[in-house]
């Protein structure tokens, strides 16, 4: 099945009733799954995975059937082509991979326990359950669980539980939904419960390894949202509950399932005595985005895979939008700047990058749509831009009119361009097309021609790419009001310089507010203008200067040398985003040194001036006077002052480590990673190691967890980082949910750099047997390519991978990445002895 082959043509489900009953003892499950539907055809099909069917009945008679493994189905026959009642009697196995139904392994006071949940999307609920597991195959379910049931175990899913008998739970029936939305889980759980005030039930869940107290935000969080979302949507939350579901194992970061959204333990539990406002932050968009897709996503679900995009960019912008309404105070779009618009545009500048929409001609392709850089991140930039184009009134009044139109029905993007476009008076449809269905995005030229403010726009590339006269419409968000509102041609003139200077009695800018996905260029002498005004800027136009100057900097178009004098300039600021952008480009100078060398003497001498001032400023601990900006700029600060090696930082840490080291738990989540990290540099003994590994597996806090991770792959010591890269396949230790990252800090730390990629090489095989079917696999390939920058690495890279090149699923990241680090090595060839040179003066100038 080359092709994909819609099995929802040959027969449309109505309604599943699904009986499993699983044994944790035995990892094993039996099922019986009953669907009435129409059969458009007497050959009809259905989806499974390892699952070994036992009967298969038609209008209650047995008939045969024939797998399919390769496609993941069984075919038969039925009497005519009508409505028809199907039963279909089964076993299967649990798995450990996180997919389909599967345990969680975690332990209490050191007794081991299990939780059991679901993973669905995208196509395993066929591991679960007989069914047309595709997205526009909306049915309604009924579902009863029978497990080996301890005393005061909990089971929740989709829908309230109406009744229990024999030790069969059962559930209401669903609305109508897609199977990749369909959940439940059991265990030992506890559990903190509220409502909103339209009645809807909030509850959140998790083992009881945790504090009661770490369900609080969640809790608090979730119930403001849900409320926020049914004004915004001018829609009501259409089920009796909204269930959230922290599981001890989780490969995504979380899932939409219909009122039972399931999280990574990270990303929803938190203690709210110690817990770092980013982290809050980042809790909380996680949150909202995942309840932003009830609507858009589980009650109006895309018709297939290709538009996925409509599910994850609306959640992706939709997160913000509710944050930033219930916790106004922490400003969320700055890191919606810091986080999606950098992502989008880098990952979006390499040539062969795929589109928002794109066409999936093969299954195994479904999972490497997730491109977070691409479907999240910048299908939420577009869909910013459209919202700052058409106004938030347009915006609401679109989606209102969306959501009637498609209600428990599934819908394409056009759909959401026609309601939009109704409710704006303009062709959103015109305008999104040329963003959507081409990859890539334009710089926009900025020069004075004969006298003339001209801008032209060509496709942007970091690194080699081939120019194929792309065009997009991009709204330009100028400053003065000369300038046309989009962007249409390749090349404009607005008008004569001069004048236009002198009535906006400012220096002339482009995309204002950093909303279009955009980068812009402009001439020296325009820049200069700009520069010489900066201080008058606000914080999030300073950013997109930096950001658009790195960007063009990684592409050639400028030098990371012509950056450095700038530094000086952005460094007083207080403002989160601009500190976020600076020390991005003072990372980008790492790679110009060589570690240890005399060069990087000297670029550790400059980051030192940089971040002293505010490092003098904030000191390491937080206090009552800090705004947000000083809590979230603190850290920045001080590990660029560790980086730098100033001695002062460094006695300060160990002192702050010798305080607090009988309970780090509760040192301030602010630094502790830090101090952690500094520990292991520079005061490294076997005893502290082994007590950090000893803590790492002991504790439930994700954030401190987190903390140790960093610091545990950080020395030098060579016989450590062999003892961590050993633990890598032991999910005792590093569960398979956290492994990429350990791989990760492994890899970027010099002295394991070579152990990390070896394993990697050395264990392919075992990741994917452990990792393979999900979608988190192919971002080892990423996070690979995001370190490497030099030649030899780039030839191991592509001796490796290389072989892989027709790999379903595989194929575009290897492609991807290779051209992203033989870019990265070209830019430090090109640029290196410019870039030290200019370091080198900037230091003998301070």
């Amino acid at each position: 099945m080359g092709q994909v082959t819609h099995l929802y043509d040959l027969f449309q489900p109505e309604h599943y009733d699904i009986y499993l009953d699983v044994n944790r003892e035995t990892k094993s499950f039996t099922g019986i799954t009953k669907i009435t539907g129409h059969a458009s055809t007497t050959d009809i099909a259905l989806h499974q995975k390892f699952l070994t069917i036992n009967e298969v009945k038609v209008n209650g008679t047995d008939v045969e059937f024939n797998f399919n493994d390769k496609d993941e189905i069984i075919t038969f026959s039925v009497p005519e082509a009508e409505d028809v009642r199907l039963e279909i009697s089964y076993s299967a196995k649990l798995t450990d991979t996180m997919m389909g139904i599967y345990p969680s392994y975690y332990e209490v006071d050191g007794v081991k326990k299990q939780l059991v949940g679901t993973q669905f999307e995208t196509t395993f609920a066929r591991q679960a359950f007989p069914s047309i597991d595709e997205p526009v195959a909306k049915a309604t379910f009924d579902l009863a669980i029978k497990f080996d049931e301890h005393p005061g175990e909990t089971v929740i899913s989709n829908m309230p539980e109406i009744g229990v008998k024999d030790g069969v739970h059962t559930f209401d029936t669903t609305v109508k939904m897609s199977t990749y939305l369909v959940a439940f889980a059991f265990g030992d759980m506890q559990s903190k419960l509220t409502e909103t005030k339209s009645g809807v039930k909030i509850g959140v869940f998790a083992t009881k390894a945790h504090e009661a107290k770490e369900l609080d935000f969640a809790l608090d969080i979730a119930k403001r949202s849900i409320e926020f979302y049914e004004d915004y949507y001018q829609t009501s939350y259409p089920l009796p509950h909204s269930w959230q579901l922290a599981l001890p194992d989780f490969s995504a970061g979380a899932m939409e399932n219909w009122g039972l959204v399931t999280y990574r333990e990270a990303y929803l539990l938190l203690n709210p005595e110690n817990t770092s406002l980013d982290t809050k932050r980042l809790v909380a968009t996680v949150i909202a985005h995942e309840l932003a897709h009830q609507w858009f996503g589980d009650l109006v679900t895309m018709k297939w895979w290709d538009d996925l995009w409509l599910n994850e960019s609306f959640a992706n912008m939709m997160e913000y939008v509710a944050v930033d309404a219930i916790e106004p105070d922490w400003h969320i779009w700055e890191l919606f700047q810091t986080s999606e618009a950098p992502a989008a545009l880098q990952r979006d500048a390499t040539d062969g990058v795929q589109s928002v929409h794109v066409d999936v001609n093969d299954p195994a392709e479904i999972d490497s749509l997730f491109d977070g850089a691409i479907v999240y991140a910048k299908g939420s930039r577009l869909l910013v831009m459209v919202r700052a184009l058409i106004g938030d009134d347009a915006l609401r009044e679109g989606l209102k009119h969306y959501f009637a139109a498609h209600q428990y029905n599934n819908a394409v993007g056009s759909d959401l361009w026609q309601a939009l476009g109704k409710s704006s008076k303009l062709d959103i449809g015109a305008i999104m097309n040329s963003w959507l269905e081409q990859p890539g995005y334009p710089v926009l030229n900025v020069s004075v021609k004969d006298g003339n403010l001209t801008i032209e726009q060509q496709q942007f590339f970091i690194g080699e790419g081939e120019e194929v006269n792309r065009l997009w419409q991009v709204p330009l968000h100028a400053n003065f009001d000369q300038a046309p509102q989009l962007l249409t041609e390749k090349v404009t003139t607005i008008g004569n310089y001069q004048d236009l200077r002198q009535q906006t009695n400012q220096p002339l800018r482009f995309n204002v507010g950093n909303t279009s996905h955009v980068v812009v260029n402009y001439a020296p002498e325009l820049l200069q203008d700009i520069l010489e005004d900066a201080d008058n800027l606000t914080p999030i136009d300073q950013l997109q200067l930096l950001q658009d100057l790195r960007l063009l900097a990684d592409s050639g178009m400028t030098s990371y040398a012509e950056l450095i004098p700038l530094l000086e300039t952005f460094s007083s600021s207080t403002a989160t985003i601009v500190n976020e952008a600076l020390y991005g480009i003072v990372n980008r100078l790492k790679l110009f040194v060589e570690p240890e060398s005399a060069e990087e003497q000297q670029l550790k001498q400059l980051v030192d001036h940089l971040s002293a001032k505010h490092v003098n400023r904030l000191d390491w601990l937080p206090n009552r006077d800090d705004n947000n900006d000083d809590l979230l700029v603190r850290p920045l600060v001080l590990s660029a002052s560790l980086y730098a090696e100033n001695p002062e930082t460094i006695e300060q840490a160990h002192a702050l480590f010798t305080e607090n080291k009988e309970d780090m738990l509760s040192m301030s989540s602010d630094i502790r990673a830090l101090v952690l990290q500094n520990e292991m540099k520079h005061y490294n003994t076997d005893s502290l190691f082994d007590q950090l590994l000893n803590a790492y597996k002991k504790t439930s806090n994700s954030s401190y967890k987190e903390d140790i991770l960093y610091a545990l792959t950080s020395p030098k010591n060579a016989d450590q980082l062999k003892q961590i890269v050993g633990a890598f396949e032991d999910a005792d230790t590093i569960k398979p949910q956290d492994l990429r990252s350990w791989y990760f800090r492994t890899l970027v730390n010099p002295a394991g750099e070579q152990m990390a990629w070896d394993w990697l090489r050395n264990e392919w095989g075992w990741l994917e047997a452990t990792v393979g079917g999900d979608m988190e696999f192919t971002t080892y390939i990423t996070v690979t390519a995001r370190h490497f920058h030099t030649k030899a690495r780039l030839n191991e890279f592509k001796d490796f991978f290389n072989p892989m090149l027709d790999t379903p699923g595989l194929t575009r990241e290897i492609v991807m990445d290779t051209k992203v680090i033989a870019s990265r090595v070209n830019m430090i060839q090109r640029d290196q002895a410019k870039v030290q040179k200019a370091i080198g003066e900037s230091v003998a100038a301070l």
